[in-house]
């Protein structure tokens, strides 16, 4: 496997859908605090700040645990053990130049390489049109991440959509809440970044969790979704803009066939570590694409 990612879990061939997810949101589930104070993370922050006065904080998701069970009343079950972190606390603790001793002193305190890093929970897309093209995208330069790079559409699922305002976000915040965010997430995503109608996507399929090991092994909910679309006519939406636009400048179409192969060929050097993720997620043996029926919202 390539050492830009690695697989933290692979769901059973096919992928799971959101009934057959469960999440446990929990404070205990956060990250603990950083061994000489987290004052070195709002000292990253105020230099980031200052540099690109444009960023702000926002709630994530952290990634504490995924444990798969094999059998249950609708099949195969995973369990989300997740607490709360910020985009800040990522920049301080995944993305700093000390991520390395930190993982280090996770695993001699606490038993856990993590156990200091914010970890955001991500989510990442592998995109099939109508005619058997799997959607990449050209990332902008301007973008903090991978600028120029190759990516899946993906983002993350937001915490202050299931529960907005100052509410306490560990508190009577049911699972089942989380869970259709996150699998509501990937599919805004590609409707923001891709232009396509949310009519013309299927109910996504989890494949597995894959690691970015260049940020210190921020956690990434791999999906596969279907579009009613051909390339064709997902290229017209995409040059028609979107949402989200402005972090790609071009669009990749890729057969089905091709990318089994994908990491034998000069783009699997392009690709950035969340495009590489999903395509982990689905290589250790299995079907290489599961296929999925029916479109969000259309009824089918």
């Amino acid at each position: 496997m390539d050492p830009e990612v690695s697989l933290l879990l692979r769901c059973p061939p096919g992928g799971l859908p959101e009934e057959q997810v469960r999440a446990e949101l929990s404070p205990d589930h956060d990250r603990r605090p950083l061994p000489g104070g987290d004052e070195a993370i709002a000292a990253i922050w105020e230099s980031r700040l200052q540099a690109q006065p444009w960023l702000f904080d926002a709630p994530k998701f952290r990634l504490h645990s995924a444990i798969l069970a094999p059998t249950g009343s609708q099949g195969p079950q995973l369990l989300l053990r997740l607490g709360l972190t910020s985009y800040r606390d990522f920049l301080g603790t995944n993305w700093a130049g000390s991520a390395g001793q930190l993982q280090q002193q996770g695993a001699t305190d606490c038993g856990d390489k993590q156990a200091y890093l914010a970890d955001p929970l991500g989510v990442g897309a592998m995109l099939v049109t109508a005619d058997d093209f799997f959607v990449f995208l050209r990332r902008s330069r301007q973008v903090a991440e991978a600028p120029g790079l190759v990516d899946v559409p993906g983002g993350h699922p937001e915490p202050q959509a299931v529960c907005p305002g100052d509410s306490p976000l560990h508190k009577n915040l049911p699972g089942e809440l989380v869970v259709h965010e996150l699998f509501s997430s990937v599919l805004q995503e590609i409707c923001d970044e891709v232009n396509v109608p949310l009519s013309t996507l299927s109910q996504p399929l989890l494949l597995g969790i894959a690691r970015n090991e260049t940020s210190a092994g921020r956690a990434s909910a791999e999906f596969y979704v279907q579009c009613s679309l051909t390339s064709e006519q997902v290229k017209k939406y995409y040059m028609g803009g979107g949402a989200e636009a402005h972090e790609s400048t071009g669009i990749i179409f890729v057969e089905t066939q091709r990318v089994q192969r994908l990491q034998e060929t000069e783009m699997w050097t392009e690709l950035c570590p969340s495009a590489k993720g999903p395509r982990a997620s689905t290589s250790l043996g299995g079907p290489e694409a599961p296929k999925a029926n029916g479109c969000a919202g259309c009824g089918l």
